[in-house]
């Protein structure tokens, strides 16, 4: 392990701007009131107190903030005697939960510049941080943020916003620019890359010129990522209620390749527009239902990501003899132990994912008794709308989900009809009853002795 120097000094006091209350639009009654507790008990005690990052960002905006995170002076232990209701965590850098019932306030100390190596912040030969203990003082602490944006502190003292980046002017100005130099900050941690995008499209934001040059020459650092990390990271990009762009700006800058590289593959090889249609469809119906306040699960949207290299292999399979269902079976085995390679899909997740992959050959069942077998399953319904996504971008018969819809709002009598075998001629079934009937008058009717 090796310390990295930075090329850049870090923030000063004489150049750091303050806000007046008069100059920005942050109010306290946006503010959560635990975390106005956590500020002003902070103070009371001495300590310097900040909302810091993304709330700050987020009110500057208009916008409700997902949570609040305060910043101090106080180390870790201090503030866990300041507060009983506090518990440490964290290994990298040590934080203060301070629990208020299910609202969680976190509460951080000050990050140091790091410029040495210690027994406290260490780096690997390629300049990531692995390990980052080291406390410091405020204009330290703005050197260690990622973005302008988010390095803008809110002080309770006396309401005003203090900014030593220039993140005031970059937020009006709707620019998402880096701190320091972009290759050395990526170097650092490469997920910044994927939290550029994110925050880019969330705050409908124009990345920065060098940020974006970076970006484009770093991409294979995230190779080095752990695939769980980068889990993580997709499920925060595309379950934020702004998927579809997202994924737009990922494969521009190339950063889709390394999570989905099995996805941007079959992408390359469209017929009509496919896959790309099934996979843009998704993506609209997930950011539609977060628009809406609906629920949306994580398999579904990965299942349509990995459903097109899905479907070659088990096509390829059926070529050399497997039949359907087990072709389907070995092919989702085969992609998710490829894919989590890449992003470290959780057990629960990647097992919901072929249920509903699974399901998709037995809907060309439609005779006997396999329809209701296949309603009763866990995950029909995950199915069923997997198979109208498919039939509305052209991937199925839109006859055969127009069916399942009929049967699964039809009555049992009504079902049983529409999963009767296909009839014969009407001749036929006379020719059946007049055998029937000589049959039966040609015998004598039995009699008991």
């Amino acid at each position: 392990m090796i310390g990295v120097a930075r090329n850049e000094t870090v923030p000063v006091a004489g150049q750091v701007k303050v806000y007046s209350r008069a100059e920005h639009n942050i109010s306290r009654s946006q503010i959560s009131e635990n975390a106005l507790k956590v500020l002003y008990r902070l103070q009371k005690e001495g300590f310097d107190a900040y909302l810091v990052g993304g709330c700050v960002r987020d009110l500057l905006l208009g916008r409700e903030p997902k949570d609040f995170d305060v910043v101090t002076n106080a180390d870790p232990d201090q503030v866990r005697k300041v507060f009983r209701n506090c518990r440490l965590i964290g290994r990298r850098f040590r934080l203060a939960h301070v629990h208020f019932g299910r609202e969680i306030i976190e509460v951080a100390t000050f990050r140091g510049a790091g410029e040495e190596q210690n027994d406290r912040q260490v780096l690997n030969k390629e300049g990531r941080l692995l390990r980052d203990n080291v406390y410091g003082t405020i204009e330290e602490d703005v050197w260690r943020r990622d973005f302008t944006v988010n390095a803008l502190y809110y002080n309770i003292k006396d309401f005003s916003v203090v900014d030593y980046v220039g993140g005031m002017a970059d937020h009006k100005a709707g620019m998402l620019r880096l701190i320091g130099d972009p290759e050395m900050r990526f170097r650092e941690d490469p997920v910044r890359m994927l939290r550029a995008v994110r925050f880019a499209v969330k705050l409908g934001f124009k990345l920065d010129t060098e940020c974006e040059k970076a970006i484009h020459n770093d991409v294979q650092l995230l190779a080095d990522i752990p695939s769980a990390r980068l889990y993580d990271e997709a499920i925060k990009l595309f379950l934020s209620g702004y998927a579809l762009q997202t994924f737009e700006v990922l494969r521009h800058y190339g950063l889709f390749q390394v999570l989905f590289p099995a996805t941007e593959n079959s992408l390359a090889v469209e017929e009509d527009g496919f896959p790309r249609l099934l996979l843009i469809k998704a993506l609209e119906n997930s950011d539609n239902r977060i628009a809406e306040g609906k629920t949306v699960t994580a398999y579904f949207l990965l299942a349509a990501f990995l459903w097109e290299p899905v479907r070659i292999l088990a096509k390829a399979k059926m070529a050399q003899g497997e039949i359907e269902v087990i072709a389907y079976q070995d092919a989702a085995s085969e992609v998710i132990a490829r894919q989590i390679r890449s992003t470290a899909l959780p057990r629960h997740i990647s097992m919901a994912m072929r249920e509903v992959w699974s399901l998709q050959p037995k809907f060309n069942a439609r005779i006997g008794s396999k329809p209701s077998r296949l309603i009763g399953h866990p995950r029909f319904r995950a199915g069923y709308d997997f198979l109208l996504l498919r039939a509305e971008t052209g991937g199925v018969d839109p006859e055969l989900a127009e069916w399942w819809t009929r049967y699964q709002n039809a009555d049992e009598n009504e079902q049983r009809k529409m999963t009767q075998p296909p009839r014969r001629g009407q001749n036929s079934k006379a020719g059946r009853k007049r055998s029937y009937h000589k049959k039966a008058k040609d015998s004598a009717p039995k009699t008991e002795s």
